[in-house]
């Protein structure tokens, strides 16, 4: 114990003497715009590989993120796709979750991907991913529902579907310490959530509800070095702000500390104090207070993950990311994030609210709306886009004179309209 405690505070050390720096661009294979990563994983501090959402795309390096290689694009896979998760057993086998209907599986390291058939029923989406041990795998979805769960325990020849809804309307990330004991994180109708299983998915408890409709719990860390301590990443709407959840009881109880955005996504700390969130509009805040206060560094953008990988840490965000000083001047520029163009009319609002969006790619929707204290006044629509182009939909807007922000949430982000009712 005194040797492992010794060499996770030279980790420590390590790595807060570092910095935050970026590895590679967005690819130039656009589609929908610019597009971030919406994840990364190591399998070692070596091998690793970084999946690209809107360019759905995956790349693989084996130098530490010296050089990636393009490994499977959607082009390639005959239909458009948004990649939103990835994950390894081993060097050999791994798995690439979806927004679209599709989860894929590959037996030699990536190089070529053949697509998972035998799920009953299709899972819509697969929004989280983890790889336990030698053979077993979880995915969860969706963040626009329904919640849902797969499993294998053979390395994913066969799968258990898990109806979630008893549970969450919606479910994003997943993380288990062991093949039974594991967390999943969402929403429900009445807040972001943090559900514990200790039998393999079979029953589950809720262990954190953050009390306010429209927030999910976005990613979960699991500290490493720690097992009873968590982080969560609250993301909220406009006009809410985000929070960090943190418990240092194994979730048996929990703290809400302000965020520096409401779109807050990534969260990855190093020990109980130091460590970093980010969302889509921005990148790496860091805090050495365990959360009480936080500091823009200044690096980064668009961020969704923050991944540890021994004395090594990753993110994936508007590019790949790593925690060095040892780094070379990156050979790409980065790209900003777009947000949805969003038209809605008219603004003040009388009875009537129309809303004009234009997809550059295939998408899901959320529409909310929400008064001027942050409070859910009405869930407007939910629907699955598969055609770009310009949707309009129209609404009745039978409320009280006053402020309200119209929340929307896609794939590549959450944004927020202010209108005013006369």
């Amino acid at each position: 114990m005194k040797k492992a405690a010794l060499l996770f505070l030279l980790i420590s050390n390590f790595l807060s003497s570092q910095t935050w720096q970026p590895l590679t661009s967005i690819p130039s294979n656009t589609v929908g715009g610019n597009q971030r990563f919406d994840d990364v994983f190591f399998l070692n501090e070596n091998l690793g590989w970084a999946a690209n959402g809107g360019f759905a795309e995956v790349f693989k390096t084996t130098d530490g993120g010296a050089t990636w290689t393009s490994q499977i694009t959607w082009q390639l896979l005959g239909s458009y796709h948004y990649f939103r998760n990835i994950e390894f057993l081993d060097e050999n086998i791994g798995f690439l979750g979806t927004l679209n209907q599709k989860f894929y599986k590959t037996i030699d390291g990536g190089t070529t991907w053949s697509l998972v058939t035998n799920i009953t029923p299709n899972p819509v989406a697969i929004c989280g991913l983890d790889c336990v041990g030698t053979s077993t795998v979880y995915g969860c979805g969706t963040y626009y529902g329904p919640p849902l769960i797969i499993k294998s325990t053979d390395s994913g020849n066969t799968w258990q579907y898990i109806d979630m809804s008893a549970y969450a309307n919606a479910l994003v990330d997943i993380n288990f310490i062991n093949e039974n004991i594991g967390f999943v994180t969402g929403n429900n109708a009445t807040g972001g959530v943090v559900l514990k299983t200790i039998d393999g998915g079979t029953t589950w408890t809720q262990l954190l509800n953050t009390g306010t409709n429209g927030d999910f719990v976005w990613k979960l860390q699991v500290l490493s070095s720690n097992n009873n301590v968590l982080f969560g990443s609250v993301e909220a709407a406009s006009p809410n702000i985000g929070r960090l959840a943190k418990s240092i009881d194994g979730g048996l109880t929990w703290t809400l500390q302000n965020a520096p955005e409401s779109e807050i996504q990534a969260v990855g700390f190093l020990d109980e104090n130091h460590g970093w969130m980010g969302g889509h509009t921005t990148g790496f805040y860091e805090t050495i207070d365990g959360g009480a206060s936080w500091t823009n560094t200044g690096v980064g953008s668009n961020l969704n993950r923050i991944f540890f990988i021994g004395n090594t840490a990753y993110a994936s965000g508007r590019t790949i990311y790593k925690m060095s000083s040892l780094l070379s001047n990156p050979d790409f520029e980065e790209h900003n994030r777009v947000n949805l163009n969003v038209k809605v009319s008219p603004n003040p609002v009388v009875d009537k609210l129309n809303i004009e969006i234009d997809f550059p790619a295939e998408d899901h929707i959320i529409i909310d709306l929400y008064d001027s204290t942050g409070k859910l006044a009405k869930k407007l629509v939910k629907d699955d886009i598969n055609t770009v182009g310009i949707k309009k939909y129209s609404f009745d807007f039978p409320y009280p004179t006053g402020t309200y922000f119209i929340n929307f949430h896609s794939n590549t982000g959450r944004q927020s309209t202010k209108i005013i009712k006369n």
